[in-house]
């Protein structure tokens, strides 16, 4: 039976607070992209394709790519405008079923280990500063088993912001919000250095194209970019939250893409005139590579530094908006009932903010994350593309549904954003066949999940 107030009538529900702004949901897209992919991924793209001009243009294409994506899912967010984002997109474009097989795959890998992966990045780099946390420094072995310094670390990164967004929206925007203006900062401040300072090898955007088939490898190369771009779409799981979602989301979804992308841009233009393009292909950290080449060790000590914060401050804002996800789900009666309610004093989803911290963390410490999360890359991008396809899906079946914004360049730009994350899925599902069929294996498993829920529901 509800509880009554003094006078006899029933208390309201807990409701999730309406503090955020288009500021606060610019700085959530920035930092939940912005993680270790700009200092890392450069690398990779060069090995593929060996080009000063075409590592620029690979890098910018990818932004525009991503800010189409953006682009429709900012009508989504718009119409939507609730906690779970994708999880409503893909219930009210297809049904509950799609929507809870979303939901599914992103408690149980795509969410918890993509914050796995990010806490032992973390850990990795403040090992280089505080040894005990070394990914080498091994405490604790049983079997094929073992913890290390990094993994330790990484827990510990999730356990604290856990607990900062378990307290209060603002607490936990407020240290995402500072952390990516630190970061944000820091690679400004690098770009433009790097940028000013003299260059250290012929920067050459213009040579001659790389022999063998350039296409396939700016393709190999689009591929990389775009997983370097993931988290655009965090602020739309926020839609509750934001005071005025009609006009804020779409603003910050839109301006945070679009300031990410210039930011990509600048620092493999830092790239390109650090180091000659023959040695970058396979570095692993280039983002160090280039600094030392440009202003010497210290310069390597500072972006390990930016790395650092930049991978702190992506932990902070999935765990923001990753949590949200999940809420709604419990809510409509098809996930774990525990998870449906919002803190009475606090007023945040904090029971789903804590299922997911010790998940997450059972996964850091597991080291099973980067293996689960290579299975369901397939099921990732094939959700994007369905996502992106149901705003012409809601434009046919509910075009009475407002619209505070409405996609520009419709329906060009969420039809391209569907073929490019369609181009994707194919190229995974060729390169992976094996691990693409076990993520559909695992996003199947919801099925008996959903058959238990729904029926205990009924």
């Amino acid at each position: 039976m509800p509880a009554l107030s003094p006078a006899g009538a029933e208390e309201p529900k807990p409701q999730l607070v309406r503090g955020l702004g288009a500021w606060d949901g610019a700085l959530l897209t920035i930092g939940s992209i912005l993680g270790t992919g700009i200092f890392i991924t450069t690398g990779d793209i060069a090995r593929v394709l060996p080009h000063p001009g075409l590592i620029l243009l690979v890098w910018a294409v990818g932004g525009l790519l991503t800010l189409t994506g953006a682009l429709s899912y900012a009508e989504l967010g718009g119409m939507f405008p609730k906690a779970g984002g994708q999880y409503h997109f893909l219930k009210e474009a297809y049904g509950p079923l799609i929507g809870f097989l979303f939901g599914w795959a992103a408690f149980f890998v795509i969410m918890t280990g993509g914050i796995a992966a990010l806490a032992v990045g973390f850990g990795e780099y403040l090992g280089s500063f505080v040894p005990f946390f070394a990914t080498t420094h091994v405490l604790v072995s049983v079997g094929g088993w073992s913890l290390n310094g990094g993994q330790v670390a990484g827990a510990l990164a999730i356990g604290l912001l856990s607990g900062v967004n378990y307290i209060g929206l603002r607490e936990g925007a407020g240290v995402q919000n500072f952390v990516t203006i630190v970061k944000v900062g820091s690679i400004v401040g690098l770009g433009l250095l790097g940028v000013m300072a003299p260059a250290a090898t012929p920067v050459r955007l213009f040579a001659a194209l790389p022999p063998g088939n350039v296409v396939v490898a700016f393709g190999v190369g689009m591929i990389a970019v775009l997983w370097s771009y993931d988290g655009w779409y965090a602020v739309t799981n926020v839609g509750s939250e934001m005071r005025k979602p009609e006009r804020d989301l779409p603003i910050g979804l839109i301006a945070g893409t679009g300031a990410v992308t210039l930011l990509y841009v600048l620092m493999n233009l830092v790239y390109v005139r650090a180091l000659p393009v023959e040695s970058m292909g396979g570095m692993p950290r280039i983002g160090e590579s280039a600094a030392q080449a440009l202003f010497g060790p210290l310069g390597g000590q500072l972006i390990s530094v930016a790395v650092l914060v930049s991978t702190f401050g992506c932990i902070s804002s999935t765990i923001l908006y990753a949590a949200r996800i999940y809420l709604p789900m419990a809510q409509d009666g098809i996930f774990f009932p525990a998870l449906a309610r919002i803190h009475p004093r606090y007023q945040t989803p904090a029971a789903c903010i804590l299922a997911q911290g010790l998940w997450s963390i059972v996964l850091t410490c597991s080291g099973t994350y980067e293996q689960l999360y290579t299975y369901v890359v397939f099921a990732v991008v094939l959700f994007h593309a369905a996502t992106g396809a149901s705003v012409l899906v809601l434009r046919r079946t509910r075009p009475e549904l407002p619209r505070p914004y409405r996609t520009w360049g419709y329906p060009v730009v969420p039809v391209v954003f569907v073929l490019a994350s369609l181009a994707l899925v194919g190229n995974t599902l060729v390169e992976k066949p094996k691990e693409s069929l076990i993520g559909l294996f695992l996003v199947a498993l919801g099925l008996p999940a959903y058959r238990y829920w729904t029926r205990r529901k009924a």
